[in-house]
């Protein structure tokens, strides 16, 4: 509690924002994809071009977002910007009637979200000294966790009372959801522009023009490595519709959500914690390989029960991984490139996401006239992926040093 009570301000104020931001984010996002299948009647493989699209479009202006913020000497401001392109377009879906005007919307929602990932990222870096890099990306996590677990417990009293336990989303019922999720939008982008600050960057030199080579070769090593992970990393939508799959009404599969964010935000601040003190390169290899496990799970899962547990499990994994992944970024690039850093490794993972969601839904239901694997073969594929990425991550990825270690690459 010590260490939380001393974290600074503008952590604070960012992590209120995200968890406000999760909050109505989560309510929508988490049942977009029933939405398309139960009420668009949408096939897997549009819904994989879907939320692959999303990632991608956010991506390549997050390199360009994070750069900005580095030549700028700002991240507050920009940071402000996307979040409030994301909060104007999440009311376009309470008037979406096909999944063409529903990509658009979730296009423009992720367009603020690469606006925002990576100067709010180096705001977070820029904040807090090295020692406590990783806790303060783990309570960040974990703020943004709990903002989701309390989003989704609002969607499932909202659907608990609209339709009780239908196992099929009603058309109705989203529209609310929608519209409940409004109000916590607009609250945290007025809590980002009041609460941070910016901070000042020891060098004033510009930052170099945009060049990925400039972050240097560990850097570069590093997410190749998360390239391998992420292209077996489809959208969570294959899992949500994974579980209806195996018989979870629309409450249910609202309730294994919460279950799992919930694993997530406990997980998330002893994670970053842990990855101060030992090579964070072991806390990712553990999450990797948890992945592994939980996706190999829904590869083969049979019942209701079974796939809740699995849930649970997928949220040690994103404790482990999502917040020691960030403070690992800022471990291997000067200060002033880091917002390029972050811009570039969430274009990576938002990039792979495309073609990792593509062929998710490909394997699911194949595409034109030929019919896929079936339900198993995505989650098959991603758990390949895991494994092969944990190897490449224990034999070739170098050390990332310790605290009061050298940190970074001057390439």
């Amino acid at each position: 509690m010590k260490n939380r009570r001393r974290l600074p301000r503008n952590l604070w104020a960012v992590s209120l924002t995200s968890l406000l931001t999760d909050v109505s984010s989560e309510m929508v996002l988490n049942l977009l994809p029933l939405f398309l299948s139960n009420v668009l009647g949408v096939r897997t493989s549009v819904i994989g071009l879907i939320e692959g699209v999303a990632e991608t479009t956010a991506s390549w202006l997050g390199v360009v977002s994070g750069w900005l913020s580095d030549r700028l000497h700002t991240r507050k401001w920009l940071a402000v910007l996307g979040y409030g392109i994301s909060t104007v377009a999440r009311p376009f879906f309470y008037v979406a009637t096909t999944w063409e005007f529903v990509a658009v919307v979730r296009w423009a929602d992720r367009l603020g979200k690469g606006v925002r990932t990576a100067p709010r990222d180096a705001l977070v870096a820029d904040s807090v000294e090295e020692a406590r890099r990783g806790l303060a990306f783990g309570f960040h996590r974990a703020s943004d966790t709990v903002g989701a677990m309390l989003g989704l417990t609002i969607a499932l009293a909202v659907v608990w009372l609209a339709q009780s336990r239908q196992v099929r989303l009603d058309e109705a019922t989203f529209r609310t959801v929608v519209l409940v999720s409004l109000a916590p939008a607009l609250l945290a982008v007025l809590i980002l522009a009041v609460g941070a600050r910016d901070v000042p960057v020891s060098s004033r030199r510009p930052a170099p023009t945009l060049g990925f080579r400039r972050l240097g070769k560990r850097f570069v090593v590093f997410i190749l490595i998360v390239g391998v992970f992420e292209l077996g990393n489809s959208s969570d939508a294959f899992l949500v519709l994974r579980a209806q799959e195996r018989g979870l009404d629309v409450v249910g599969i609202l309730g294994m959500l919460l279950t799992g964010n919930l694993v997530y935000a406990l997980v998330s601040t002893p994670a970053g914690y842990l990855s101060d003190r030992i090579d964070r390169r072991l806390v990712i290899l553990a999450g990797w390989l948890v992945y592994a496990a939980v996706y190999l799970g829904f590869a083969f899962v049979q019942t209701e029960a079974q796939a809740w547990t699995l849930y649970a499990l997928y949220g040690v994994y994103n404790g482990l991984t999502t917040g020691t992944a960030k403070a690992i970024v800022a471990d291997l690039v000067r200060e002033k490139l880091r917002g390029m850093a972050y811009g570039s490794y969430t274009a990576l993972v938002g990039i792979l996401d495309l073609p990792a969601s593509l062929i998710a839904g490909i394997l699911w239901q194949g595409v034109g006239p030929w019919q896929g694997w079936g339900p198993s073969a995505p989650f098959l594929f991603a758990a390949i992926l895991a494994m092969v990425a944990a190897i490449f991550m224990a034999f070739f990825m170098p050390k990332v040093p310790l605290v009061g270690e050298s940190q970074a690459d001057e390439g």
